[in-house]
């Protein structure tokens, strides 16, 4: 029986096509998957890759021979297989390995109304199933069970529809926007969403190709979005847009080529967001995003929730709370009104009608909402993680006015800064986040940790 551990993540299935997983494999766990979440009907969507027509395929008819109707919606982007399971309430699954290079390819599983499928909620009895299977085939059905019906839906139109009715898109003003969307599923959703809006958008890389031939798909990744800040300049563009391969993030440029923080956008959707639900709610903020979201969120009358990183801990807490807006360092953006997902079209949208809303530019309106220097991630390869976290504790546990918690690795806060030390789940890393109320403090804290964690 084969151990599929290496594939099935924490929140997904992801693994390097056809060397760790193929369409045999693909067909097991579209049945495990309507085993485990029982449903008449799902739907299922996929990326541009080139293995993901063929895994995606394979995966309805492991689902279609057990009885199970299945909706293809073809071609999309994560969040719009997010709004198909909304919209339609069936649970879904979407083929994408998101920003990994084209070797790769993946699932993001979902219960009815786009409700996360994780290692905590089903995504283990799935792998349990599909390697006990994986030797003899799936178990025969029960004798009269009929095989799902297999229909097709273009729920791009509607997908589009709904974004756009969640924004005042009537104060988006004309503006030049340079949008990268390399090569991955931007390419597909965003002349649809933009559609009828009045911007002058320059398409850089919207051709469909899983190859990623002119850079990863990863915004994430500083040199990734070298090609648009270049761009941005030399059109003298009023911002610019990246998104990564499966479209569900996006990065956001300002008209000087600056990168704009996924924290100052969390704290720009969050005011806005407030705004449209009667100056008050909670928001949810992962605890490496700046102080700035916050104390924007209070300035807003809304209530800020810190929680641990990664999408599973945020939608859970909204789930919890009501929550009306989720953001977390690295540019997921979830909304109450689009079934707790995140969508980085959506937050696209907040953007472009904010910076429609006043006639500066977008480096000018950001600025209020970005408040502290602040160091990104800084990730160092330590053999011992445990012992350099105990080391990094250690040394700041007992100084005067200083705090420690250890809701997510290892979080120390003063008066003027404060850091997090993660270590990877997957890699033999420590990640580093620290923010300073200015540059030199910043640089001395910076320094004085990364020594600890190096030593």
């Amino acid at each position: 029986m084969p151990d599929l551990s290496n594939i099935v993540k924490a929140y997904d299935v992801r693994g390097v096509v056809p060397d760790e997983w193929d369409e045999s494999l693909a067909e097991l766990f579209g049945a495990a998957f309507v085993e485990v979440v029982p449903a008449a009907a799902i739907v299922i969507g996929h990326d541009m890759r080139p293995s993901s027509p063929g895994l995606s395929a394979a995966f309805a008819r492991g689902a279609a021979a057990r009885g199970v109707d299945v909706t293809l919606i073809g071609l999309c982007s994560t969040d719009q297989l997010y709004y198909a399971s909304g919209s339609l309430g069936l649970p879904g699954a979407m083929f994408t390995a998101s920003h990994n290079p084209a070797q790769y390819n993946g699932i993001k599983l979902c219960r009815a109304g786009a409700a996360p499928v994780g290692q905590d909620t089903g995504l283990s009895q799935i792998r349990e199933l599909v390697e006990t299977w994986s030797d003899e085939g799936a178990p025969a059905v029960p004798a009269g069970t009929v095989a799902g019906s297999v229909t097709e839906l273009d729920s791009l139109p509607g997908y589009a529809a709904h974004l756009k009715g969640l924004v005042d898109v009537a104060s988006i003003r004309p503006l030049k926007v340079v949008v990268d969307a390399g090569n991955g599923m931007g390419g597909h959703t965003v002349p649809t969403v933009f559609e009828g809006l009045p911007l002058d958008v320059v398409p850089m890389y919207f051709e469909l190709d899983g190859t990623f031939p002119n850079h990863e798909a990863n915004p994430l990744d500083p040199k990734n979005v070298v090609d648009l800040q270049a761009r941005v300049l030399a059109e003298g563009a009023d911002l610019g847009i990246a998104f990564d391969g499966d479209a569900d993030r996006c990065f956001i440029v300002d008209e000087r080529g600056v990168g704009v923080s996924p924290s100052a956008i969390t704290a720009l959707v969050a005011a806005r967001e407030l705004g449209r639900h009667g100056g008050s709610g909670t928001v949810i903020h992962n605890l490496i995003t700046s102080w700035s979201v916050p104390e924007v969120v209070r300035e807003n009358g809304g209530t800020p929730v810190r929680t641990r990183v990664g999408h599973s801990f945020i939608k859970e807490e909204m789930a919890k709370t009501g929550a009306i807006f989720g953001g977390e360092h690295s540019a997921h953006y979830y909304f109450k009104d689009f079934w707790n997902a995140d969508t980085g079209m959506l937050a696209a949208l907040h953007v472009l009608a904010a910076l429609g809303g006043q006639e500066g530019p977008l480096s000018a309106l950001v600025a209020s909402y970005d408040r502290y220097a602040g160091s990104g991630e800084i990730n160092s390869t330590v053999a011992d993680q445990a012992g350099r976290l105990a080391a990094v504790s250690e040394t700041y546990g007992g100084a005067e006015g200083v705090t420690l918690d250890e809701l997510d690795g290892l979080t120390v806060t003063a008066e003027d800064w404060w850091f997090n030390v993660r270590a990877s789940n997957t890699e033999p890393l420590l990640r580093l986040n620290v923010e300073a109320r200015d540059e030199a403090t910043l640089a001395k804290v910076r320094d004085e940790v990364l020594a600890l964690i190096r030593a």
